[in-house]
């Protein structure tokens, strides 16, 4: 993902000198291409991701849109009061670009795994919170954002995450997009969720279950609309994400089922961290064995909530 967003966001920027890159001393066997071909609109703040933001919200200001770049709690949550008060007091054209979300460093421990800050930024009045599911919807994503008139936060994978779309996408910020039909039950994914969920869906259909898929690649504003015709059609829901159950996805989409009109509740469940660091570090794909966020585990989850209706 992280490559898709920078090849993209490097042809965007060839034809569009309004666009600025910032890098807080991350990407540099990435960002070259960039800062070797663009020099006046890239800047290395340093490892001062305050000042990086301070500098992007006077950028954008001054009319550029401005991407700050780093790992993914570092020009987020190192800077939050930065994010408030410079860019989204200000509707300041600024795009945070966060590169490996959930568990993606997690192999660094819990100062590197990004599970808190998506719920953190839909908090931030004014700011459009994406988490695209692979490199297609990161390309897609990338350009939407930037076409965005205001503040935009955008949480990448880190290297060498796999396709799972098949062809081309109808992306729209805000828009939920259907992967699979079922009317069963629904699995609702945010980043990159998204390929264990198509794995699930497919266990699933061997025992004669069809379950719908969603990317919820958009968090705010959330596309409320699909989230109540899975209700209403497929009678079950189970949203999946590498975040904090808390503030993100699935405390989401149950904000939106709460308040739909009439008494009718169905089976839901939340796929997500506990509010707790992770005791343990390693791959990716090992602490999201450990937390339950593998296929096998999504897949005991789903048929356990199906036993519910």
């Amino acid at each position: 993902m992280r490559t898709a967003f920078l090849e993209t966001l490097f042809e965007l920027a060839k034809a569009d000198p309004r666009i600025v890159f910032l890098t807080g001393d991350l990407g540099f066997s990435v960002v070259e291409p960039f800062q070797r071909e663009l020099p006046a609109q890239f800047v290395n703040a340093g490892v001062a991701e305050q000042n990086m933001t301070g500098i992007a919200a006077g950028m954008a200001l001054s009319g550029k849109i401005a991407l700050t770049y780093s790992i993914a709690n570092f020009p987020t949550l190192r800077c939050l009061e930065h994010v408030r008060n410079d860019v989204c007091y200000h509707e300041a054209n600024v795009k945070i670009v966060a590169v490996g979300g959930g568990f993606a460093y997690g192999a660094l421990g819990a100062s590197h795994h990004a599970t808190e800050e998506l719920g953190v930024m839909r908090m931030m009045p004014g700011m459009v919170v994406v988490a695209p599911a692979d490199p297609i919807e990161a390309r897609a994503a990338t350009r939407a954002i930037v076409a965005h008139p205001g503040p935009c936060y955008i949480r990448l994978g880190k290297a060498g995450e796999p396709n799972v779309h098949s062809g081309p996408i109808d992306f729209e910020l805000g828009r939920a997009i259907r992967l699979r039909e079922g009317s069963d039950l629904t699995l609702i994914s945010t980043g990159s969720m998204l390929k264990a969920a198509m794995g699930v869906a497919a266990s699933l259909a061997e025992g004669g279950v069809e379950a719908r898929v969603l990317s919820m690649h958009t968090l705010k504003p959330l596309d409320s609309e699909a989230v109540l015709a899975a209700a209403r059609e497929t009678g079950a829901l189970l949203t999946l994400e590498q975040h904090s159950v808390i503030g993100g996805l699935g405390s989401a989409v149950a904000e939106v089922l709460a308040e739909a009109p009439g008494p009718r509740h169905i089976p839901f469940r939340r796929i997500g961290l506990p509010s707790a660091f992770s005791p343990r570090v390693g791959s990716q794909q090992y602490l999201e064995a450990q937390n339950g966020l593998d296929e096998a585990s999504i897949l005991r989850s789903a048929e356990e909530l199906l036993q519910q209706r």
